[in-house]
Protein backbone atom coordinates (compact mmCIF):
# COMPACT_ATOMS: atom_id res chain seq x y z
CA UNK A 1 0.00 0.00 0.00
CA UNK A 2 1.36 3.65 -1.30
CA UNK A 3 1.23 6.51 0.75
CA UNK A 4 0.02 9.77 -0.46
CA UNK A 5 1.87 13.41 1.06
CA UNK A 6 -0.67 16.30 0.46
CA UNK A 7 -0.97 19.43 1.84
CA UNK A 8 -4.18 21.70 2.24
CA UNK A 9 -3.95 25.54 1.25
CA UNK A 10 -6.20 28.48 0.99
CA UNK A 11 -7.07 31.59 2.55
CA UNK A 12 -8.14 31.74 6.35
CA UNK A 13 -11.92 31.04 7.10
CA UNK A 14 -12.21 28.83 4.07
CA UNK A 15 -12.48 25.94 5.94
CA UNK A 16 -9.23 23.66 5.40
CA UNK A 17 -9.31 22.46 8.97
CA UNK A 18 -12.68 21.08 8.57
CA UNK A 19 -12.43 19.68 5.43
CA UNK A 20 -9.70 17.77 7.03
CA UNK A 21 -11.45 17.14 10.03
CA UNK A 22 -14.56 16.18 7.43
CA UNK A 23 -12.03 13.73 5.52
CA UNK A 24 -10.72 12.36 8.53
CA UNK A 25 -14.25 11.83 10.53
CA UNK A 26 -16.05 10.50 7.69
CA UNK A 27 -13.65 7.95 6.59
CA UNK A 28 -13.91 6.77 9.96
CA UNK A 29 -10.21 7.89 10.92
CA UNK A 30 -10.57 9.86 14.08
CA UNK A 31 -9.43 7.80 17.19
CA UNK A 32 -11.65 6.89 20.04
CA UNK A 33 -10.58 8.78 22.45
CA UNK A 34 -10.40 11.94 20.31
CA UNK A 35 -14.15 11.56 19.28
CA UNK A 36 -15.11 11.14 23.08
CA UNK A 37 -13.39 14.56 23.92
CA UNK A 38 -15.52 16.14 20.38
CA UNK A 39 -18.22 14.73 21.15
CA UNK A 40 -18.16 17.08 24.75
CA UNK A 41 -17.07 20.04 22.54
CA UNK A 42 -20.05 20.03 20.59
CA UNK A 43 -21.20 23.46 19.31
CA UNK A 44 -24.43 24.45 21.90
CA UNK A 45 -25.88 26.08 18.72
CA UNK A 46 -26.44 23.14 16.31
CA UNK A 47 -25.57 20.39 18.79
CA UNK A 48 -22.74 19.54 16.00
CA UNK A 49 -19.14 18.97 16.39
CA UNK A 50 -16.43 21.32 15.44
CA UNK A 51 -14.32 19.30 12.94
CA UNK A 52 -11.82 21.69 13.24
CA UNK A 53 -10.78 21.12 16.39
CA UNK A 54 -9.08 17.95 14.87
CA UNK A 55 -6.27 19.77 13.47
CA UNK A 56 -6.09 23.10 15.19
CA UNK A 57 -4.17 21.80 18.12
CA UNK A 58 -2.29 24.82 19.46
CA UNK A 59 -4.06 27.07 22.43
CA UNK A 60 -3.09 29.64 20.36
CA UNK A 61 -5.12 28.43 16.89
CA UNK A 62 -7.86 27.17 19.33
CA UNK A 63 -8.53 30.79 20.72
CA UNK A 64 -7.80 32.39 17.48
CA UNK A 65 -9.92 30.62 15.12
CA UNK A 66 -6.69 30.11 12.91
CA UNK A 67 -4.06 27.55 12.16
CA UNK A 68 -0.80 29.59 12.22
CA UNK A 69 1.39 25.89 12.56
CA UNK A 70 1.94 22.98 10.15
CA UNK A 71 -0.39 20.73 11.23
CA UNK A 72 0.18 16.67 10.49
CA UNK A 73 -2.29 13.99 10.61
CA UNK A 74 -1.97 10.54 8.99
CA UNK A 75 -5.13 8.29 8.15
CA UNK A 76 -5.20 5.22 5.52
CA UNK A 77 -8.30 3.56 3.50
CA UNK A 78 -7.95 0.30 2.07
CA UNK A 79 -6.08 1.78 -0.90
CA UNK A 80 -3.72 4.11 0.31
CA UNK A 81 -2.14 5.78 3.27
CA UNK A 82 -2.23 9.69 3.35
CA UNK A 83 -0.03 11.94 5.04
CA UNK A 84 -1.57 15.34 5.62
CA UNK A 85 -0.02 19.00 5.97
CA UNK A 86 -2.98 21.74 6.89
CA UNK A 87 -0.75 24.92 6.39
CA UNK A 88 -1.50 28.54 7.43
CA UNK A 89 -3.45 30.74 5.43
CA UNK A 90 -1.75 33.87 6.47
CA UNK A 91 1.08 35.80 3.85
CA UNK A 92 3.52 35.77 7.36
CA UNK A 93 3.27 32.40 7.51
CA UNK A 94 4.60 31.64 4.08
CA UNK A 95 7.65 30.15 5.66
CA UNK A 96 5.14 27.33 7.32
CA UNK A 97 3.23 26.44 4.07
CA UNK A 98 6.95 25.89 2.21
CA UNK A 99 8.04 23.43 4.96
CA UNK A 100 4.40 21.55 4.77
CA UNK A 101 4.92 22.09 0.69
CA UNK A 102 8.33 20.96 0.58
CA UNK A 103 7.41 16.93 1.19
CA UNK A 104 4.37 16.93 -0.86
CA UNK A 105 3.23 15.13 -3.89
CA UNK A 106 -0.19 17.14 -4.01
CA UNK A 107 -2.46 20.35 -3.15
CA UNK A 108 -5.60 20.75 -2.21
CA UNK A 109 -6.25 24.74 -2.47
CA UNK A 110 -9.70 25.59 -1.19
CA UNK A 111 -11.37 28.42 -2.60
CA UNK A 112 -14.43 29.98 -0.72
CA UNK A 113 -16.94 29.70 -3.37
CA UNK A 114 -18.57 33.21 -2.28
CA UNK A 115 -15.05 35.21 -3.27
CA UNK A 116 -13.60 33.01 -6.12
CA UNK A 117 -10.07 33.03 -7.01
CA UNK A 118 -8.03 35.71 -4.42
CA UNK A 119 -4.89 37.05 -4.51
CA UNK A 120 -3.92 34.23 -1.57
CA UNK A 121 -4.93 31.53 -3.99
CA UNK A 122 -2.82 32.23 -6.40
CA UNK A 123 -0.01 32.63 -3.93
CA UNK A 124 -0.83 29.42 -2.27
CA UNK A 125 -0.78 28.26 -5.96
CA UNK A 126 2.11 29.62 -7.11
CA UNK A 127 3.97 28.46 -3.42
CA UNK A 128 3.04 24.40 -4.60
CA UNK A 129 4.06 25.01 -8.12
CA UNK A 130 7.51 26.47 -6.98
CA UNK A 131 8.07 23.00 -4.37
CA UNK A 132 7.90 21.06 -6.99
CA UNK A 133 4.12 19.45 -6.65
CA UNK A 134 2.80 18.01 -9.54
CA UNK A 135 -1.45 17.30 -8.70
CA UNK A 136 -3.40 19.89 -7.54
CA UNK A 137 -7.34 19.74 -6.33
CA UNK A 138 -9.49 22.73 -6.45
CA UNK A 139 -11.73 22.36 -3.93
CA UNK A 140 -14.51 25.20 -4.12
CA UNK A 141 -15.75 25.14 -0.42
CA UNK A 142 -19.14 26.16 0.51
CA UNK A 143 -20.71 25.61 -2.41
CA UNK A 144 -24.07 24.53 0.10
CA UNK A 145 -24.44 28.81 1.03
CA UNK A 146 -24.87 29.46 -3.14
CA UNK A 147 -27.35 27.16 -3.64
CA UNK A 148 -25.20 24.28 -5.21
CA UNK A 149 -24.83 26.89 -8.32
CA UNK A 150 -23.35 25.20 -10.69
CA UNK A 151 -22.67 28.43 -12.46
CA UNK A 152 -20.45 29.71 -9.76
CA UNK A 153 -18.74 26.17 -9.79
CA UNK A 154 -18.16 26.62 -13.42
CA UNK A 155 -16.87 30.01 -13.11
CA UNK A 156 -14.30 29.44 -10.62
CA UNK A 157 -13.18 26.56 -13.00
CA UNK A 158 -12.43 28.69 -15.81
CA UNK A 159 -10.77 31.97 -13.56
CA UNK A 160 -8.19 29.01 -12.45
CA UNK A 161 -8.29 27.27 -16.13
CA UNK A 162 -7.03 30.83 -17.00
CA UNK A 163 -3.91 31.10 -14.83
CA UNK A 164 -2.80 27.37 -14.59
CA UNK A 165 -0.04 28.06 -17.28
CA UNK A 166 1.77 30.01 -15.41
CA UNK A 167 2.07 26.96 -13.36
CA UNK A 168 3.68 23.86 -13.40
CA UNK A 169 0.91 21.50 -12.47
CA UNK A 170 0.32 18.11 -14.84
CA UNK A 171 -3.10 17.80 -13.32
CA UNK A 172 -6.07 19.92 -11.85
CA UNK A 173 -9.26 18.21 -10.48
CA UNK A 174 -12.11 20.65 -9.66
CA UNK A 175 -14.65 19.62 -6.97
CA UNK A 176 -17.65 20.99 -5.52
CA UNK A 177 -17.77 20.58 -2.16
CA UNK A 178 -19.08 21.58 1.61
CA UNK A 179 -16.70 20.74 4.11
CA UNK A 180 -18.99 21.90 7.06
CA UNK A 181 -21.78 19.53 5.69
CA UNK A 182 -19.66 16.80 3.81
CA UNK A 183 -20.73 17.26 0.23
CA UNK A 184 -18.53 14.90 -2.17
CA UNK A 185 -15.81 14.74 0.42
CA UNK A 186 -15.95 10.91 0.85
CA UNK A 187 -19.99 10.38 -0.01
CA UNK A 188 -21.05 11.48 -3.12
CA UNK A 189 -23.69 14.13 -2.92
CA UNK A 190 -27.30 14.58 -4.51
CA UNK A 191 -26.84 18.09 -4.25
CA UNK A 192 -24.41 18.45 -7.22
CA UNK A 193 -26.53 16.14 -9.49
CA UNK A 194 -24.54 18.18 -12.63
CA UNK A 195 -21.42 17.27 -11.14
CA UNK A 196 -20.02 13.92 -12.80
CA UNK A 197 -16.69 13.76 -11.37
CA UNK A 198 -15.16 11.98 -8.00
CA UNK A 199 -15.31 12.35 -4.53
CA UNK A 200 -12.35 14.23 -2.30
CA UNK A 201 -11.15 11.01 -1.25
CA UNK A 202 -11.84 8.96 -4.04
CA UNK A 203 -9.25 11.35 -6.05
CA UNK A 204 -6.93 11.32 -3.67
CA UNK A 205 -6.89 7.21 -3.42
CA UNK A 206 -6.83 7.03 -7.16
CA UNK A 207 -4.66 9.75 -8.76
CA UNK A 208 -1.25 8.50 -9.71
CA UNK A 209 2.04 10.08 -8.67
CA UNK A 210 4.86 9.72 -10.67
CA UNK A 211 7.23 6.48 -9.34
CA UNK A 212 10.73 8.13 -8.08
CA UNK A 213 12.17 5.05 -9.73
CA UNK A 214 12.22 6.99 -13.24
CA UNK A 215 14.92 9.35 -12.02
CA UNK A 216 18.41 9.04 -11.69
CA UNK A 217 20.06 6.97 -8.69
CA UNK A 218 21.12 8.85 -5.96
CA UNK A 219 22.72 8.14 -2.76
CA UNK A 220 24.07 9.84 0.29
CA UNK A 221 25.85 8.54 2.59
CA UNK A 222 25.00 8.93 6.05
CA UNK A 223 27.17 6.44 7.86
CA UNK A 224 30.03 4.51 7.10
CA UNK A 225 30.03 1.00 9.08
CA UNK A 226 32.87 -0.70 10.37
CA UNK A 227 32.48 -2.77 13.02
CA UNK A 228 35.32 -3.43 15.26
CA UNK A 229 34.45 -7.51 15.81
CA UNK A 230 37.37 -9.41 14.62
CA UNK A 231 35.03 -11.60 12.64
CA UNK A 232 33.67 -8.60 10.84
CA UNK A 233 37.45 -7.14 9.81
CA UNK A 234 36.26 -7.15 6.55
CA UNK A 235 33.18 -5.53 6.42
CA UNK A 236 33.02 -2.07 5.13
CA UNK A 237 29.23 -0.89 4.22
CA UNK A 238 27.63 2.53 3.55
CA UNK A 239 24.70 2.94 5.02
CA UNK A 240 21.94 5.51 3.56
CA UNK A 241 18.44 6.51 1.86
CA UNK A 242 18.49 5.77 -1.75
CA UNK A 243 16.95 9.29 -2.37
CA UNK A 244 15.47 8.69 -6.22
CA UNK A 245 16.19 6.08 -8.92
CA UNK A 246 17.29 2.39 -8.41
CA UNK A 247 20.37 0.48 -7.82
CA UNK A 248 21.37 -3.43 -8.23
CA UNK A 249 24.29 -5.39 -7.42
CA UNK A 250 26.71 -5.29 -10.11
CA UNK A 251 26.05 -1.83 -11.24
CA UNK A 252 28.87 0.68 -12.03
CA UNK A 253 29.20 3.55 -10.03
CA UNK A 254 31.32 6.69 -9.17
CA UNK A 255 31.62 8.18 -5.55
CA UNK A 256 31.63 12.09 -5.55
CA UNK A 257 34.03 14.32 -4.70
CA UNK A 258 36.93 11.75 -5.70
CA UNK A 259 35.23 10.87 -9.01
CA UNK A 260 36.67 7.20 -8.08
CA UNK A 261 34.71 4.38 -10.38
CA UNK A 262 34.00 1.07 -8.54
CA UNK A 263 30.69 -1.56 -8.66
CA UNK A 264 28.27 -2.60 -6.04
CA UNK A 265 29.06 -5.79 -4.56
CA UNK A 266 26.03 -6.02 -2.40
CA UNK A 267 23.37 -4.46 -0.91
CA UNK A 268 22.36 -5.06 2.61
CA UNK A 269 18.13 -4.10 3.57
CA UNK A 270 17.04 -5.22 7.17
CA UNK A 271 20.22 -7.11 7.82
CA UNK A 272 19.48 -9.38 4.37
CA UNK A 273 20.77 -9.41 0.73
CA UNK A 274 19.26 -7.79 -1.63
CA UNK A 275 19.82 -7.76 -5.04
CA UNK A 276 17.72 -4.36 -5.76
CA UNK A 277 16.77 -1.29 -3.80
CA UNK A 278 14.45 1.47 -5.19
CA UNK A 279 13.42 4.90 -3.85
CA UNK A 280 13.21 5.70 -0.36
CA UNK A 281 14.44 2.68 1.08
CA UNK A 282 17.43 2.48 3.74
CA UNK A 283 20.38 0.45 2.74
CA UNK A 284 23.77 -0.70 3.38
CA UNK A 285 25.81 -0.43 -0.31
CA UNK A 286 29.21 -2.45 -0.26
CA UNK A 287 31.48 -1.97 -3.25
CA UNK A 288 33.86 -4.24 -5.18
CA UNK A 289 37.04 -1.54 -4.26
CA UNK A 290 38.21 -0.06 -0.83
CA UNK A 291 37.32 3.32 -1.63
CA UNK A 292 38.27 6.20 1.18
CA UNK A 293 34.25 7.15 1.56
CA UNK A 294 32.62 9.17 4.03
CA UNK A 295 29.44 10.69 5.40
CA UNK A 296 27.98 13.08 2.83
CA UNK A 297 29.65 11.32 -0.58
CA UNK A 298 27.52 10.73 -2.77
CA UNK A 299 26.93 7.57 -5.46
CA UNK A 300 25.85 7.92 -8.77
CA UNK A 301 25.77 5.13 -11.50
CA UNK A 302 28.27 5.71 -14.24
CA UNK A 303 25.64 7.55 -16.76
CA UNK A 304 23.50 9.50 -14.69
CA UNK A 305 25.88 12.31 -13.27
CA UNK A 306 24.79 15.18 -11.47
CA UNK A 307 25.66 18.74 -11.87
CA UNK A 308 28.86 19.16 -9.98
CA UNK A 309 29.70 22.93 -9.43
CA UNK A 310 30.48 25.41 -6.63
CA UNK A 311 28.61 28.64 -8.40
CA UNK A 312 25.15 28.12 -8.84
CA UNK A 313 21.60 29.97 -8.44
CA UNK A 314 18.46 29.06 -6.14
CA UNK A 315 15.20 30.25 -5.54
CA UNK A 316 15.60 31.05 -1.86
CA UNK A 317 12.78 31.16 0.82
CA UNK A 318 14.00 33.18 3.85
CA UNK A 319 12.86 31.83 7.11
CA UNK A 320 14.37 34.06 9.30
CA UNK A 321 13.43 37.23 11.34
CA UNK A 322 17.11 38.75 10.60
CA UNK A 323 17.46 39.71 6.90
CA UNK A 324 19.45 38.12 4.47
CA UNK A 325 22.93 39.23 4.35
CA UNK A 326 24.94 39.36 0.99
CA UNK A 327 28.64 38.66 1.59
CA UNK A 328 28.20 36.63 4.83
CA UNK A 329 29.22 33.17 5.09
CA UNK A 330 26.32 30.72 6.17
CA UNK A 331 26.37 26.78 6.18
CA UNK A 332 24.59 24.83 3.68
CA UNK A 333 23.21 21.77 4.69
CA UNK A 334 22.97 19.03 1.71
CA UNK A 335 21.09 16.03 3.47
CA UNK A 336 24.37 14.84 5.15
CA UNK A 337 26.99 17.23 3.53
CA UNK A 338 27.90 20.43 4.72
CA UNK A 339 29.64 23.25 2.76
CA UNK A 340 30.03 27.02 3.39
CA UNK A 341 28.39 29.35 1.19
CA UNK A 342 28.35 33.18 0.30
CA UNK A 343 25.48 35.02 -1.17
CA UNK A 344 27.30 36.42 -4.22
CA UNK A 345 24.17 38.33 -5.58
CA UNK A 346 20.23 38.79 -5.66
CA UNK A 347 18.89 38.27 -9.11
CA UNK A 348 15.40 39.00 -8.43
CA UNK A 349 12.74 38.90 -5.45
CA UNK A 350 9.19 37.40 -6.68
CA UNK A 351 6.21 39.49 -6.01
CA UNK A 352 3.90 36.62 -5.47
CA UNK A 353 0.84 38.61 -5.13
CA UNK A 354 1.29 40.35 -8.25
CA UNK A 355 3.14 37.55 -10.15
CA UNK A 356 6.20 40.30 -11.19
CA UNK A 357 9.89 38.99 -10.39
CA UNK A 358 11.67 42.54 -9.25
CA UNK A 359 15.14 43.77 -8.76
CA UNK A 360 15.94 44.12 -5.18
CA UNK A 361 19.12 44.65 -2.79
CA UNK A 362 17.73 42.72 0.71
CA UNK A 363 15.97 39.62 1.09
CA UNK A 364 13.41 39.36 4.78
CA UNK A 365 11.52 36.70 6.29
CA UNK A 366 8.76 35.17 4.12
CA UNK A 367 10.72 36.76 1.07
CA UNK A 368 11.35 34.47 -2.30
CA UNK A 369 14.12 35.21 -4.93
CA UNK A 370 16.79 34.14 -7.38
CA UNK A 371 19.67 34.35 -5.95
CA UNK A 372 23.71 33.23 -7.04
CA UNK A 373 25.92 31.37 -4.47
CA UNK A 374 29.29 30.37 -4.34
CA UNK A 375 30.04 27.43 -2.21
CA UNK A 376 34.01 26.76 -0.42
CA UNK A 377 33.84 23.12 -1.87
CA UNK A 378 31.74 21.73 -5.00
CA UNK A 379 28.23 20.58 -4.65
CA UNK A 380 26.63 17.29 -6.31
CA UNK A 381 22.72 18.18 -6.96
CA UNK A 382 20.18 18.23 -9.69
CA UNK A 383 17.64 21.15 -10.40
CA UNK A 384 14.86 21.15 -7.89
CA UNK A 385 12.40 20.83 -11.23
CA UNK A 386 14.73 17.53 -12.31
CA UNK A 387 14.94 15.53 -8.59
CA UNK A 388 13.36 17.14 -5.57
CA UNK A 389 14.93 14.58 -3.43
CA UNK A 390 18.62 16.13 -4.06
CA UNK A 391 17.70 19.46 -5.63
CA UNK A 392 17.07 21.29 -2.15
CA UNK A 393 19.26 22.50 0.86
CA UNK A 394 18.76 24.67 3.55
CA UNK A 395 20.89 27.19 4.76
CA UNK A 396 22.38 27.79 8.66
CA UNK A 397 23.71 30.78 10.20
CA UNK A 398 27.27 29.69 12.06
CA UNK A 399 26.78 31.91 14.55
CA UNK A 400 23.04 31.47 16.17
CA UNK A 401 22.59 28.39 14.51
CA UNK A 402 19.34 28.83 13.32
CA UNK A 403 17.54 27.71 10.13
CA UNK A 404 17.82 30.48 8.20
CA UNK A 405 16.74 29.67 4.54
CA UNK A 406 15.31 26.74 2.20
CA UNK A 407 16.71 26.42 -1.04
CA UNK A 408 15.40 24.71 -4.56
CA UNK A 409 18.40 24.98 -7.19
CA UNK A 410 17.87 25.83 -10.37
CA UNK A 411 19.65 24.64 -13.57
Amino acid sequence: MNTLKFITAGNVDDGKSTLIGRLLYDSNSVHTDQLGVLEKKKSHQNDTIDLALITDGLRAEREQGITIDVAYKYFSTDKRKFIIADAPGHEQYTRNMITGASNSELIIILVDARNGITTQTKRHASIGSLMGIKKAIIAINKIDLLDYSEDIFNKIKADFEAIKDQLNYDEIVYIPVSALIGDNIVDKSTNTPWYKGETLLSVLENITINPEQTLPARFQVQFVIRPQEEKYHDYRGYAGQLQSGELKVGDEIIVYPSEISSKIKKIERHQKEVETAKAGENIVLHLSDDIDISRGNTIVKVGEIPTVSNALKSWICWLDNSALQQGKTYLLQHRFREVRIKIEAIEQLWDINNWTFNPSDEINLNDIGQVVLKTNQPLFYDSFQTNSQTGNAILIDESTKNTVAALMFLD
